[in-house]
């Protein structure tokens, strides 16, 4: 989930449950994926600019450091063990020290397997495992430690003194390195739950957003960080650092405002009926945001739509939207989405939530055979990286046909809305009463005048040659829970992080 990004993560979220009754985070600890599936990389490099060195060893199953020895290296890498090529050894030993000594006296290194100390050095003929990760003075094929338990353990490495890069990059806590089939390794942060959340703001909202919205985020971000797994039984870590989960990046763009925010919420998460709930967001909704069944297929009580009268009192980049697709294009975009369907010569929304959003589109072939796809289905199934395309939200018509979405303007505060601003009138500030005719409507606020968006709709002009379709629409995201831009637009209005809260979940419970 990311506020800015225009690109949609092609994985849709399924809610199991209506709630989550156990916390993902084990002791106060995050296992967030740097790398990992197609990512693993071949060897990985840390840089510790504290110059404190590190610890070597494992997390336990409580995600307790294990700390078999230490260096005092700043710069290391992390490569697969069979790069230190074959080897000969002495051993066991009985610490870690004691293994260094002996290894030393043959050029060698340390090295823990299996549960034990051994002195390994070059040359013999053994081989290493497909389990082994070695660690290396970066820029030098010297070897400084080995790490070998058969996979029940992974290697950690835990900085001391600091934050500590990694890829351009900067993060607190520790790593992990499992071994993958082919040879590559996994990179995997090992972070308390508050550092973790404070490596979110910055990239999901950014510094000098409003400290209620800030608020508003961090406790988001913190229980959704609190009950996610889904990449645990693939992966073996809890979070990914993408907008597949929450955009994660360390503590590079933290600020102090984004920091006092974790900080003035340290500990606090959503809950529903007792349990955590699972605090989706999105960036914003294009005037009302919807109910999971309708975009996910199941009901989940604090994920209930609403009319969102926030978002139009506030100027949101890219609010508006428009794509054109040929009937070429739209048939190789179904086609390669594995929809069996010809040449499509209509498209058009065919069920409309109560909120106005979309939750049914029918396409047609020129045979006459028709295909309806629900849910989120209705924009992901338009989403093409080979055409660069995709519609960005849930509320969207085609071809104009925008019947059944509801009001976008509201006046008077959240009470009431128009659906246009024809025959609406305004008064100027001699008191002059006329009837309004500009394009671009302005709102007054605390700081000044700000230009409104519709919330339903879109501004954004579009051409199409004949029998293309135009798709029209407002907001970013899947429409479920918190609006990052309607928290926004709440805070500017002085609503707390508790009043945005329980606006956009309902019936929770805050602590």
């Amino acid at each position: 989930m990311k506020k800015l990004l225009g690109i949609l993560s092609i994985l849709v979220i399924f809610l199991a449950l209506n709630t989550v009754s156990a916390s993902a985070a084990v002791n106060g600890t995050v296992k967030v994926g740097l790398r990992y599936g197609s990512s693993a990389v071949t060897s990985a490099k840390l840089e510790n600019t504290q110059s404190g060195g590190y610890d070597l060893g494992y997390y336990d199953d409580g995600r307790s450091f294990v700390t078999l020895g230490s260096i005092t290296q700043t710069a290391i890498t992390m490569v697969p063990g069979g790069d230190l090529g074959s080897f000969d050894q002495s051993g066991p030993y009985n610490s870690f020290d004691e293994a260094s000594s002996a290894a030393a006296a043959n050029g060698g290194w340390p090295a823990y397997i299996g549960g034990q100390f051994y002195a390994r050095w070059s040359g013999g003929g053994n081989s290493h495992t497909s389990t082994s990760v070695a660690v290396t003075v970066t820029g030098s094929s010297g070897a400084l430690f080995e790490f070998d338990c058969q996979g029940l353990y992974k290697l950690g490495v835990l900085p001391v003194g600091g934050p500590t890069w990694f890829k351009g990059y900067r993060y607190a806590g520790g790593f992990e390195y499992p071994r993958v089939t082919g040879g590559g390794l996994y990179v995997v942060n090992v972070v308390s739950l508050e550092d973790y959340v404070k490596g979110v703001l910055p990239y999901e909202l950014g510094t000098g957003w409003p400290m209620a919205a800030l608020e508003a985020q961090a406790v988001c971000a913190r229980t959704y960080a609190s009950v996610t797994t889904k990449h645990l039984s693939a992966y073996g870590f809890d979070m990914c650092n993408t907008t597949d989960c929450q955009v994660y990046n360390g503590v590079n763009a933290s600020g102090t405002d984004t920091d006092a925010a974790v900080d003035a919420t340290a500990g606090e998460c959503v809950r529903y009926q007792g349990a955590l709930a699972e605090t989706v967001y999105h960036s914003s909704d294009g005037g009302a945001t919807e109910s999971a069944e309708n975009v996910w297929g199941k009901a989940v009580g604090y994920l209930i739509g609403k009319a969102d009268p926030y978002e139009a009192t506030i100027s949101i980049p890219n609010y508006s939207y428009a794509v054109t697709y040929s009937p070429s294009e739209l048939t190789w975009v179904l086609q390669k989405s594995g929809y069996s369907i010809g040449t499509v010569k209509n498209a058009y929304v065919s069920e409309r939530t109560p909120t106005g959003n979309v939750c049914k589109v029918t396409f047609v072939d020129t045979t006459g055979k028709s295909l309806t796809v629900k849910g989120e289905t209705c924009r992901m199934a338009f989403y093409s990286t080979t055409y660069g395309k995709n519609v960005k939200s849930m509320r969207f018509c085609i071809n104009g046909d925008n019947s059944g979405m509801t009001a976008g303007y509201y006046v008077n505060g959240s009470g009431s809305s128009i659906s246009s601003l024809s025959g609406a009138y305004t008064v100027s500030g001699t008191g002059t009463v006329a009837s309004y005719t500009g394009s671009a409507p302005y709102a007054v606020t605390s700081s000044g005048t700000e230009a409104l968006n519709a919330s339903s709709g879109a501004s954004t002009a579009a051409t199409a040659s004949p029998g293309s379709f135009v798709i029209t629409g407002t907001g970013n995201g899947h429409n479920v829970g918190m609006s990052q831009y309607g928290a926004l637009a709440m805070a500017k209005q002085g609503s707390s992080y508790r009043d945005i809260l329980n606006f956009y979940y309902t019936d929770i419970t805050i602590g």
